[in-house]
C-alpha cells in the first residue's frame, strides 16, 4: 500500500527521523516507523484492517472518515483511506492511505503530538 502525506509541513517532518524523535520522543518514532512499513507491506487497507495490528478503528466526530491505529495506549496514528465509501468492498480496493499525523483524542478532546 501507499503511504501519502497531502500536508507539506507535515510531509517534511515526517522525513526527518531526528525531528520526530525531539517532537515525541524515540520510543513513539520507533512505533510510528513500524506502523509505516507494516502499513505499507499491506497490499489494501481492508487486508491492514483485517491483520489487526494497531489495533485500527474508524473514528468519529470531527474525525469521522480517518482510521485511529495505536501507538501507545493513548496516542494513535491518524490515516485517511483515499476512496470514497469505507465499505469492505471500497477498502479492499484501497491502497493509498494519507498519513494526518499522531495525536491523543481521549476525553472529549484532540491533542496533536503531529503536526
Amino acid at each position: 500500500m501507499q503511504i501519502v502525506v497531502k500536508d507539506n509541513k507535515l510531509n517534511k517532518l515526517l522525513k526527518d527521523y531526528n525531528q520526530i524523535i525531539k517532537k515525541i520522543g524515540l520510543d513513539k518514532t520507533k512505533l510510528l516507523k513500524r506502523r509505516f512499513n507494516e502499513l505499507a507491506a499491506s497490499s489494501n487497507f481492508k487486508q491492514y484492517l483485517d491483520n489487526g495490528i494497531g489495533k485500527p478503528h474508524p473514528l468519529v466526530g470531527n474525525l469521522s472518515n480517518l482510521f485511529g491505529i495505536s501507538l501507545t495506549k493513548n496516542y494513535r496514528l491518524i490515516v485517511e483511506p483515499i476512496t470514497e465509501f469505507l465499505d469492505d468492498e471500497s477498502l479492499k480496493k484501497c491502497e493509498v492511505v494519507n498519513v494526518k499525523g499522531v495525536a491523543d483524542y481521549h476525553g472529549g478532546k484532540c491533542a496533536w503530538l503531529i503536526p
